[in-house]
């Protein structure tokens, strides 16, 4: 173990097992994140059990990410009670390995649906305005930031320099989600759903059209690309997921990245709406804290590579000399599981 990550181990493992009052904030971010140096490696995950042994923090710290992306489940809320909800991001602020990346790296984040406290839940969740001021305290999000004033979670982040420029995109997909249609168990689609709304949609639109970055990574908690499969996707509405595909063509985004979460499983999939220039890459980064083992191949018509059911994070390395982007899923030793390059 490298003496750097030794320190920030002892110091945090110090700061748990004292029972401190709080636990830390992030990292904090810069007054103008597009002064400072370029992201070269961005981490991210989501499906963590915040009553669970979570033994990749040292890993993803390890690679020294300056930038730390939640993808949702980022606890079980799965509660109508805010105490209860609260109790549960403190339990995980208070984490000694979560610690380890809160005090080296910013975080940002979206939720998907149980830390936004029900399963499979849209806009129909009582609790939705309470519960997302909750998650905004996990994140550290400034007391006066627009997010806390808006409805709905969504946000955007611009970080490094002109012409080495990343913006992460973040999308709400709860806050105002139709609810499901089911036939028994299984999801079915609803050809006049909503995911996003109205709003969202106007904001996204800003966010992509004449955008000056290099690239573009757009989170959401839910897969976007897949249809096969009778789980949550963007698939289940498919106007909106159509929608989301004529706005990429329409703006003109350059390098378009989808980061998703919520499967317990990761995969990378690729995909080449009408009228976008380039195909559009997925990759898909979930199970924390507990994987489903029992998946071993569901189909996905856009996979590349194949489908990985144990622990996992993302990373993104960006090659800014040779204009590329490593896509990887990486396991508890940080063995590489799944790597694909991406020009943009």
């Amino acid at each position: 173990m490298k003496a750097p990550l030794l320190l920030l181990l002892l110091v945090a493992g110090t700061s748990f097992y004292a029972g401190c009052k709080r636990a830390p904030q992030s990292a904090a971010r810069s007054a103008d994140t597009t002064k400072a140096a370029p992201l070269t490696t961005i981490a991210f995950g989501s499906c963590n059990r915040e009553n669970k042994e979570q033994p990749l923090w040292p890993v993803i710290v390890g690679n020294r990410p300056q930038l730390w992306i939640w993808l949702g489940d980022n606890i079980y809320g799965d509660t109508h009670d805010m105490d209860t909800l609260q109790a549960k991001y403190y339990r995980q602020r208070s984490n000694a390995g979560y610690q380890l990346l809160q005090v080296s790296t910013p975080v940002i984040g979206i939720w998907d649906d149980h830390d936004y406290g029900v399963n499979d839940g849209g806009r129909e969740y009582p609790q939705k305005k309470q519960s997302q001021q909750l998650m905004l305290d996990f994140l550290g999000e400034p007391k006066n930031s627009p997010r806390r004033r808006q409805a709905g979670a969504y946000a955007s982040y611009t970080y490094g320099p002109a012409g080495k420029r990343v913006k992460v995109i973040l999308l709400d997909a709860r806050y105002f989600r139709d609810p499901l249609k089911k036939e028994g168990k299984a999801n079915v689609p609803d050809p006049d759903g909503q995911i996003l709304g109205e709003a969202q949609w106007r904001w996204l639109e800003k966010e992509l059209r004449g955008s000056p970055a290099d690239v573009h990574l757009i989170g959401s908690g839910i897969q976007i690309l897949p249809e096969e499969h009778p789980f949550e996707k963007w698939a289940n509405f498919p106007r909106e997921r159509q929608r989301l595909f004529n706005l990429l063509a329409a703006t003109g985004a350059r390098g378009v990245v989808l980061l998703s979460g919520d499967r317990h499983i990761a995969e990378i999939m690729r995909h080449q709406p009408d009228g976008v220039r380039y195909p559009v890459y997925e990759i898909t980064a979930s199970g924390l804290t507990h994987s489903a083992t029992q998946n071993t191949g569901e189909p996905n018509r856009y996979r590349v590579g194949k489908l990985v059911n144990v622990l996992n994070f993302g990373l993104i390395q960006i090659d800014w000399t040779n204009r590329q982007l490593q896509l990887q899923v990486r396991g508890l030793g940080n063995e590489l599981l799944e790597n694909q390059p991406v020009g943009f």
